[in-house]
């Protein structure tokens, strides 16, 4: 069977679908749902979200120049559908939602107190790209929930039963597959070839 072709368009999916928290210089709180978000660089400690200009929280972020990222589980899978549709110019969304504000550290602005990770940002660039403006933003702190830690004090993502957005669905986070460099990571007892050279688990040449 033959693969459809289309025009360009986004289909980069799953996506993380997070809770964006804001607040704007007269002290007004707000949160939006956004799936176009992803890390951007590891050093420094950076990410970016995208926002149509339409959106409240575009207007918040653009007057103070911070907000938060907060990580949506299935347990917060139908709030983050809530304020992802519902606008925030017509009602408090962390009280309709049953949201708590959780006050950050580094800025001025709420965090999402459910959500199991919360990540402070302060925009470093704006970028006007069409129908989104991306910003740019410093990672100026996490906070990570204990519940979740494992026994080596390593935050687990699958104890929170974390959720990814595709094609307008929320869905949560299937079996586990492997972790980073299982593909090549050599199995005790046996031999694995490398460059046309077949080597034993403990580097001898066969």
């Amino acid at each position: 069977m033959g693969k459809a072709k289309w025009k360009g368009g986004n289909m980069l999916y799953p996506l993380p679908a997070v809770l964006v928290a804001t607040r704007n210089a007269e002290g007004k709180d707000n949160i939006c749902t956004v799936a176009w978000t992803g890390t951007v660089c590891t050093n420094p400690p950076m990410l970016s979200i995208s926002l149509r200009p339409s959106r409240l929280s575009y207007e918040y972020i653009m007057e103070t120049g911070v907000f938060t990222v907060n990580l949506t589980t299935e347990v917060l899978a139908r709030a983050a559908d809530y304020c992802g549709v519902i606008s925030g110019r017509d009602e408090d969304k962390f009280e309709t939602a049953r949201l708590s504000r959780e006050e950050a550290d580094e800025i001025n602005c709420p965090m999402v107190a459910e959500s199991p990770v919360n990540i402070e940002c302060k925009v470093r660039e704006t970028m006007a790209l069409g129908s989104h403006t991306m910003f740019l933003a410093d990672v100026l702190a996490v906070h990570a929930d204990e519940a979740f830690m494992d026994e080596k004090n390593r935050f687990d993502f699958s104890k929170a039963d974390p959720i990814v957005y595709s094609h307008g669905e929320y869905r949560g986070i299937g079996r586990y597959l492997g972790n980073f460099g299982y593909s090549v990571r050599k199995k005790k007892g046996r031999s694995a070839k490398r460059g046309g050279v077949v080597k034993h688990s403990d580097g001898r040449k066969k």
